[in-house]
């Protein structure tokens, strides 16, 4: 199938008030320019350099997400122009973050990362964490970020019990720290669901997924 069809099925199969960040890592301008002209408008990349070009080539109206881990050292290339940071997985990125936007006059939208995985390799903060850090007088005086959310990625496993025990632990998180009254902490995106894991994800409450592989194939990792 192609890659309009593909995210036409997808888009048939969730909700309206569900975002779709279209997955585009190592994919080329050709695919991404396809996408683009079946209505997605939001994309989501893993390396900063490879949004960076894929920015300057396409058109201007595209929501660019960083979905990956984030190098501290890499966020001053993508500071005028990033929509939404996923991984915020510690302080100091986040004050980096900060720090960046500030020199662009911007405020930049992020998402704090929950490590909800067994997997050592998964990234991301526990709620004692994020707690700490929301309350400290040091976050209270950052104006150039806005964190609106949070994401997680489940472990990856046919376990769908596992996996929903995790979504459902974000979930719970999220809740919970929607009802307190943070500066600069306004949780209203839960991000957490990828190809395989979407419509459980849906089910547990995300109203944010990451499609892939779904949407335009399987990646080449050669780029």
């Amino acid at each position: 199938m192609s890659i309009s069809t593909n995210l036409n099925n997808i888009k048939s199969q969730i909700p309206e008030h569900v975002k779709l960040v279209a997955v585009s890592k190592t994919k080329s301008i050709e695919d991404i320019l396809e996408a683009y002209n079946a209505g997605q408008r939001v994309f989501g990349e893993n390396k900063i350099q490879e949004m960076v070009d894929k920015h300057e080539k396409m058109p201007k109206n595209i929501q660019w997400h960083m979905i990956g881990h984030v190098q501290r050292n890499k966020v001053k290339y993508m500071a005028s122009f990033v929509s939404l940071i996923h991984g915020v997985d510690n302080f100091k990125l986040l004050k980096e973050i900060n720090k960046q936007a500030e020199k662009h006059n911007r405020i930049i939208d992020c998402l704090f990362q929950l490590k909800i995985a067994e997997e050592d390799s998964k990234f991301g903060m526990t709620e004692q964490e994020i707690v700490a850090i929301v309350n400290s007088s040091e976050f209270s005086e950052m104006k150039n970020i806005n964190i609106v959310g949070l994401m997680g990625m489940a472990t990856f496993t046919d376990n769908q019990n596992q996996i929903k025990e995790e979504f459902s632990s974000l979930k719970s998180t999220f809740s919970t720290l929607s009802t307190q009254n943070y500066f600069n902490f306004n949780p209203e995106v839960l991000s957490m669901g990828m190809s395989g894991d979407f419509q459980l994800a849906i089910e547990c409450g995300s109203n944010m997924i990451r499609i892939g592989s779904t949407i335009f194939g399987a990646r080449n990792y050669t780029n």
